[in-house]
């Protein structure tokens, strides 16, 4: 039984030192950006792509940003729960290595996030894509390891269908 417990707890350890990483990449990346750009600058990378300096105080795709002001504790405390439910999820799933690389990405992207809304009321987006008139919305790091995370979990669970056919 203290085997079990041991390898579990090794498991888990992984995955938050993954979740982590992705975590301090992001905010040191996002500190890089404060420290050279002020808001709305930006410089051309390639003909698809640009860093930017932009705040979005609402979720994904500045959906609520406009609001009065609430959207930063709703998000801060949604982003708070659902760190704790991936913490226990890779308790209880750490040796299921696809789900639990998927849930520390989203824990690491998600605390990311928080820690800008609870610094400074806003997140820190500087990822910019474009193609002609077209852009992409803004985003950072943690917005990608979400993704990636959201990603990778429905791979899991396609692969999880399959092998139960």
């Amino acid at each position: 039984m203290a085997r079990k417990s041991t390898s579990s707890t090794s498991n888990m350890l992984q995955w938050l030192g993954l979740a982590f990483v992705i975590l301090l990449a992001d905010q040191f990346t996002k500190v890089l950006i404060q420290g050279y750009y002020k808001l709305g600058d930006g410089t051309p990378v390639t003909s698809f792509f640009n860093l930017v300096r932009a705040h979005n105080s609402g979720a994904a795709f500045s959906f609520l940003s406009g609001a009065s002001g609430w959207q930063r504790w709703f998000f801060t405390v949604l982003g708070m729960l659902a760190a704790a439910l991936i913490v226990w999820m890779l308790r209880s799933h750490g040796g299921q290595k696809l789900f639990s690389f998927a849930l520390a990405c989203i824990l690491g992207g998600a605390i990311g996030n928080v820690i800008d809304r609870l610094l400074y009321g806003y997140v820190i987006d500087f990822l910019d894509f474009h193609w002609r008139h077209w852009h992409f919305p803004a985003f950072n790091l943690a917005d990608s390891a979400i993704t990636i995370g959201a990603a990778c979990l429905i791979l899991d669970e396609l692969l999880r269908v399959r092998r139960g056919r």
